[in-house]
């Protein structure tokens, strides 16, 4: 049975203030009288740029000041959460990724990838080790898919055909490498896989249909 979501006020307000800032920004276009190519181009900036603001979006967080972010491209807490709700919080499996994003975040991802080497060796069939791999690999190859992290993502689909996590997690890593297509494939097998009572189910939901947005766009 399909349930409502409840938009919080200040997540409305935020959508609203991003729709008006898009709105300012196609009307200075054509002010200027932007030439056709240049539209494909603020089209896409507008698209990716709310594809951002839902994934770290979180309004109901007392105000604070921004703290500095090393590396761009590293998960945020929305992308942590959602993996917590895959894998879970707590036991060996949990431990062992909050030591390696650690680390990984910390600019030492070498020993990242050590870490998850040691953990795929020491459990072979673990597809969230391998699905971990394969994000600290990609992270290692300057946020490039290089042939080892799509061996590692691949060895954990086969070892989970039906799990969503490695899925969802290479898709991420496809879109942030620029490939927004292979990411939509990956994310709407990771979404096929998700039970509809899941609570993970939404949020990969909604990042597949914020895709398709930027996609269309893109192609315009």
């Amino acid at each position: 049975m399909d349930r409502a979501v409840d938009i919080p006020e200040a997540a409305l307000m935020g959508w609203l203030i991003l729709l008006a800032l898009a709105a300012g920004a196609v009307v200075l276009a054509l002010a200027l009288r932007f030439p056709r190519p240049l539209w494909t181009m603020l089209g896409a900036a507008l698209a990716l740029g709310g594809v951002g603001y839902a994934w770290q979006v979180r309004p109901t967080l007392m105000a604070a000041a921004p703290q500095p972010r090393p590396d761009p491209l590293r998960d945020d807490d929305a992308i942590a959460d959602l993996r917590n709700q895959l894998i879970g919080r707590f036991g060996e499996q949990a431990q062992m990724f909050i030591a390696a994003d650690a680390l990984s975040r910390s600019g030492d991802k070498r020993t990242a990838v050590k870490i998850m080497l040691g953990a795929v060796g020491g459990a072979p069939t673990s597809v969230p080790y391998w699905t971990e791999l394969g994000n600290v690999l990609f992270a290692h190859d300057g946020y490039q898919m290089s042939p080892a992290a799509q061996f590692a993502f691949r060895r954990a689909r086969r070892l989970g055909p039906n799990d969503p996590t490695p899925f969802f997690f290479e898709g991420l890593a496809w879109m942030r490498a620029g490939d927004f297509r292979k990411a939509r494939l990956l994310w709407g097998l990771a979404l096929q896989k998700s039970p509809a009572d899941a609570t993970y189910r939404p949020a990969i939901e909604q990042r597949v249909i914020l895709l398709d947005q930027a996609i269309r766009m893109m192609e315009r």
